[in-house]
């Protein structure tokens, strides 16, 4: 059976990072010294996983799923990641793309919030292509059994909309860095 395939979402306007008084791409934003898309990307290569991102110009999260389904049409099921979450763990991908062996449709959770990436089996590929607008594939997930998977990653809830959350993602990321600092001494 094919793997699946991360599909990175990089097609966002950022609307609503430009409000909160941030300049420019919100993927592009640096996190520790770094655009927030590079930290994503290095989860992503880290997981061993193939992956495609999705960065043309389109109208929607929906619009953004179907084209990067399409692109990557032979996977054996996708893991849909915004690029905007740049302190996702390489395992959590893992976890996901492990547990579409056991489910068609797989939700990561993390202390009761769903995050980050929602996996979808191979089967869901002819509606994922079809989906157009905002919602992205909600309609989809509503419409099966999906399982509910814990992770201890705060990664998969910790996207970058605003400045603040930039903020919180940094001291984050300072706590992860402290925690493995610690745990080597």
């Amino acid at each position: 059976m094919a793997s699946p395939f991360v599909l990175v979402l990089a097609s966002g306007r950022g609307e609503r990072f430009l409000a909160s008084g941030g300049q420019g791409s919100k993927l592009q934003a640096l996190l520790a010294g770094q655009p927030v898309i590079e930290h994503t990307l290095a989860a992503v290569r880290a997981s061993g996983l193939p992956f495609h991102v999705e960065d043309a110009g389109h109208p929607g999260m929906g619009d953004s799923i179907a084209a990067g389904v399409r692109a990557t049409a032979d996977a054996g099921g996708w893991l849909v990641l915004p690029a905007d979450l740049p302190l996702v763990r390489a395992e959590s991908l893992r976890a996901v793309a492990q547990a579409l062996q056991r489910a068609s449709i797989v939700l990561p959770v993390h202390e009761g919030t769903r995050g980050h990436p929602v996996g979808f089996g191979a089967q869901h590929g002819p509606a994922l292509m079809a989906l157009k607008g905002a919602e992205g594939a909600a309609a989809i997930v509503r419409a099966g059994q999906p399982l509910k998977l814990e992770l201890a990653d705060e990664g998969i809830v910790t996207d970058i909309d605003t400045l603040e959350d930039l903020a919180r993602a940094q001291r984050l990321f300072d706590r992860r860095l402290r925690g493995q600092a610690d745990s080597r001494a």
